[in-house]
Order: structure tokens, then C-alpha cells, then sequence
């Protein structure tokens, strides 16, 4: 099924289909498959594939990218944690951005490259922890522009100005550092749907819709509109569940209507 050792053409495209992805460090080939790593996302991914006209095949080891991604694996030997088929080159580079997006925010990633930032950094005075808090703020914020792919979830808002990185959890009640920067600690939303997130005005349920607050008028509630739920994963309903207490604690939050 894989060819062994790849011919001139296919070690060609998947060199190609890697670094036109991010993923630019080629550590070698091994029983067809050929390993690359990125300087600025985590983990490994191999290519390889039956020929020059395909099928092309994508094996990952980092287990959170698995989970996220909505691929079924395939069954077949091979590296990572996971291998996937697909059937022509444009179908593989089709999934690729998505992976190098996931590989570079999931929660190592951003802990890694917060800590790098601030190796140096003195911690002392309060002026000097708030250029360290600003830092790891804008580390989180480019993390929730990778996940969520530059675009508010609930109303596919995509202009840089209007987007939010919103905590689920706040900063300052986080336990560590790598939960602030933890991305299923955050969403991405646009600024009226964040102002009303922080501040408890509006909640979501397991499946990602609203809960409104009664303390909102009608007016902010007509103006808080959406088009489709947010899509959450199970680490993001854990810290929701936080959210929702405090939210209900400020007042009973009622289901939206789409």
C-alpha cells in the first residue's frame, strides 16, 4: 500500500504539502513514511502515499489534534497516533491548515512559547507582572485566532477589531499559567457577545447556545443575534460548567432563540 522508499515524485509533493504548511523541519523518511516537524507548532506529522497519482496518506501523534479534527482514521500500520487516507493530493492539502492551526494553539503550545517570552523578563514590581500578564494575553489571543480560525463561532464575525479572546475561566482565578493560556479555556467572540460573556450576561449550554440573563433588556437581547451554536469540546464544557454557576448566581439565564 505505501511505497517504499517514496520515488523522486511523491518525497517531492510531500516535502511540498509540509512546508507550504508550516511544517518545514524534514527529519527523514522510515518504511515510506517521511517525518516533519514546525518551529512554531508542536509535534510531528508523516506523509507518504501508494504512487505519484495517490492515494496520499497524513499520520499525527499529537492526541489533541486527533481529537479535534473531524477526520475517521484509517486502518492500516504506520506511525502517530493516527493515519488517514486520502484520495487525491488536493483532499491532503486540504486538511493541513487546519492541523498546523490546531498543532501551534492546543494547550503546550501557547505554555511553551508564554514561557520563551518571558524567560528574561524581571517580576517584581507590579508595573513589571502587568507587561508579563500583557504578554501572555497576546499569546492567548493569537492561540484563539488559530482554533477558531479568525472567526467568532456564533456569528461568523471574521474582522480582527471586532473579535475577543474571552476567558471562561477569568485570569486571575486561573491556578496556573497553563490554564490562562490553555486554549478550551477561551472563546473567540465578537465584541458585544464577549462585554455580555464577561460579565455573565450570557452563558452556554453543552451544545453551545445562549442562556441569557434576565438582567439583560430586551433591546441588548434582540441586539445579541447568532447564527449557529458554538462548537465546544468536552475540556470546554468542564470550564463552561464554572461559568454557568457564576452566571446563575447573578440571576437565572433562560435558553436563547436562534
Amino acid at each position: 500500500m505505501i511505497e517504499m522508499p517514496q520515488s523522486f515524485i511523491v518525497s517531492t509533493e510531500c516535502q511540498k504539502a509540509a512546508e507550504q504548511n508550516g511544517f518545514r523541519r524534514v527529519l527523514g523518511e522510515n518504511d515510506g513514511w517521511t517525518a516533519f516537524q514546525s518551529t512554531t507548532a508542536y509535534g510531528t506529522i508523516w506523509l507518504a502515499a501508494s504512487g505519484a497519482a495517490g492515494p496520499w496518506f497524513l499520520a499525527l501523534e499529537h492526541a489533541g489534534v486527533v481529537e479535534e479534527l473531524s477526520l475517521s482514521p484509517m486502518e492500516m500500520p504506520g506511525p502517530g497516533r493516527a493515519r488517514y487516507a486520502f484520495d487525491t493530493l488536493g483532499a491532503l492539502y486540504a486538511v493541513l491548515p487546519r492541523i498546523y492551526q490546531l498543532a501551534a494553539s492546543l494547550p503546550d503550545a501557547p505554555l511553551r512559547e508564554f514561557q520563551a517570552k518571558i524567560k528574561d523578563l524581571p517580576k517584581v514590581t507590579e508595573a513589571e507582572r502587568f507587561v508579563v500578564q500583557r504578554i501572555g494575553q497576546d499569546v492567548f489571543r493569537t492561540s484563539l485566532m488559530d482554533y477558531w480560525q479568525g472567526r467568532c463561532p456564533l456569528t461568523g464575525i471574521t474582522d480582527l477589531a471586532l473579535l475577543r479572546a474571552s476567558h471562561i475561566i477569568p485570569w486571575s482565578e486561573c491556578e496556573s499559567d497553563a490554564e490562562r493560556l490553555n486554549v478550551h479555556n477561551g472563546l473567540l467572540l465578537s465584541a458585544l457577545w464577549d462585554a455580555a460573556f464577561d460579565r455573565a450576561l450570557v452563558t452556554f449550554d453543552d451544545q453551545g447556545k445562549p442562556e441569557f440573563s434576565p438582567r439583560l433588556s430586551e433591546q441588548a437581547r434582540a441586539e445579541l443575534r447568532w447564527s449557529s451554536p458554538i462548537p465546544l469540546t468536552d475540556e470546554h464544557r468542564r470550564r463552561l460548567v464554572c461559568h454557568r454557576e457564576r452566571a446563575r448566581s447573578m440571576g437565572e439565564v433562560s435558553a436563547g432563540d436562534a
